[in-house]
């Protein structure tokens, strides 16, 4: 299943929160955020990681890939063996931006199955995560990197506003209704 809002959507965060919810359910995601800061439309996943860690903090939540620490593509395959071993059992919740059509610029899109990252520029690096946020910032071409270095900053960091926005009030939900359950809290 497949939900998608656009940017310009005042209630794009409250639409991601409520679809996050559906997948997650009451379990905390560790969550991976993909991307680049070497090229404004790959960093998406790193502002947004960045972005969580502020909105979080006080969470026990684990956030890979953020402007200080990218996690690109090429790591995936690394990562995931990583993941498996640390965090055996925990769904994971991947952030990448992503290309599409022309009118999908500015889309962000929240699928409950794994993300491909690199596959905008056909790249074949394998799958990650149990549920996916894509932002969509450029159009897909042959030539997807001159575009990625040509996305309006502007966009990637509303993007990532919007997603960490959405993702911190499902983290924080999480977490409230386990602290106020007395419930043991799976996390950190």
């Amino acid at each position: 299943m497949e939900y998608a809002f656009h940017i310009f959507n005042k209630l794009a965060a409250d639409g991601i929160s409520a679809a996050l919810q559906k997948f997650t359910g009451d379990e905390m995601p560790v969550i991976v955020c993909v991307g680049s800061d070497l090229a404004i439309g790959d960093s998406l996943g790193p502002v947004c990681g960045s972005m969580l860690q502020y909105k979080t903090r006080g969470l026990p939540v684990f956030i890979y890939g953020t402007l200080a620490a990218p996690v690109t593509a090429k790591e995936i395959p690394y990562l995931r063996a990583f993941l498996k071993d640390t965090h055996e059992g925990r769904k994971i919740l991947a952030v990448d931006a992503a290309v599409g059509g022309s009118g999908d610029i500015g889309l962000i899109k929240i699928n409950d199955g794994a993300l491909l990252p690199g596959a905008g520029a056909n790249k074949k690096l394998g799958a990650i995560g149990d549920i996916s946020v894509m932002g969509i910032v450029a159009e897909k071409s042959v030539n997807n990197f001159g575009l990625l270095n040509s996305t309006r900053f502007h966009l990637v960091y509303t993007m990532a506003e919007i997603i960490s926005e959405g993702v911190a009030a499902v983290l924080w939900e999480i977490f409230g209704n386990r602290n106020s359950s007395g419930g043991n809290f799976r996390g950190a």
